[in-house]
């Protein structure tokens, strides 16, 4: 069932909807404590499995790395809502953090693998689990409400990306909010002008006909995949042919960050 009928209004009509405080308080320190174990165990190779981005710290295929994580893809209220965007042919595509450093740009706004609705409908869901709290300074989510239904890009109608555009939203919440998205919608973070970090999970679904943004089945290690209950593999798309055709494909993966510079640490 879907979580409220409020949520899911809010997703047709403005392209995302929040869940103040939705996090439990226990797990919300662990993924804390487990995202900073990471990014202290990785150091300059934090992120290398996908892309990097100027300004900001990255961790990527965080399903590979604790079991803490299935927790976050595999909420059941959660997983409801991404049903509602896509319907219920979904998978996970993938499970980075992104933490915006002080100083950080203003990412500039786009869709999500550059995706636009297409016959079938959309496609892409992206759920922020929001490890610090958003604040209008601290490099929150921007979204131009209703753009998921425009059927277009932004770089089609604007000239520089990174400007404010005058119907843009910001999403703030206390930390342990979540924000669900209709991923085609307008959004982008805004530029981190405080002194401290500012850290979310993104948990990235897409529709089983398309790629995924970073392909689990080679990512995952071979012992981490022999312990996943079947609801869980299903949801990694680990036994789908379809998948594995598909990871070859030359669909962009991205909205806006460039292909790695250095080679993937598969």
């Amino acid at each position: 069932m879907i979580t409220t009928s409020r949520h899911a209004a809010e997703l047709d009509e403005l392209g995302y909807t929040l869940l103040p405080s939705w996090v439990p308080a226990d797990l919300l320190a662990e993924l804390r404590a487990t995202v900073a174990r990471l990014y202290e165990i990785e150091g300059e190779k934090a992120g290398s499995e996908f892309r990097l981005e100027p300004g900001c710290l990255r961790l990527a295929n965080l399903v590979d790395k604790a079991p803490v994580f299935q927790r976050v893809i595999a909420a059941p209220e959660l997983l409801a809502l991404v049903e509602h965007v896509i319907g219920p042919d979904y998978k996970l595509s993938s499970l980075n953090c992104r933490t915006a450093l002080p100083g950080c740009a203003p990412q500039p706004l786009h869709a999500d693998m550059g995706g636009i609705a297409d016959e079938r409908g959309y496609w892409v869901c992206n759920i922020i689990w929001m490890l610090d709290a958003y604040t209008p300074d601290n490099g929150p989510l921007r979204v131009v409400p209703g753009s998921h239904r425009w059927r277009r890009l932004p770089a089609s109608d604007l000239p520089d990306l990174r400007a404010s555009h005058p119907a843009e939203k910001l999403v703030t919440a206390p930390a342990g909010s979540v924000v669900v998205t209709n991923a085609h919608v307008w959004h982008g973070g805004v530029a981190n002008r405080t002194n401290s970090n500012r850290t979310a999970l993104h948990a990235f679904y897409c529709r089983r006909d398309k790629p995924q943004q970073q392909y689990q089945k080679k990512l995952l290690r071979p012992e981490v995949q022999a312990t996943l209950p079947p609801d869980v593999r299903h949801l990694l798309a680990l036994d789908d042919p379809l998948n594995d055709e598909l990871a070859n494909s030359n669909i962009a993966r991205s909205g806006f960050l460039p292909a790695p510079e250095r080679p993937r640490a598969y």
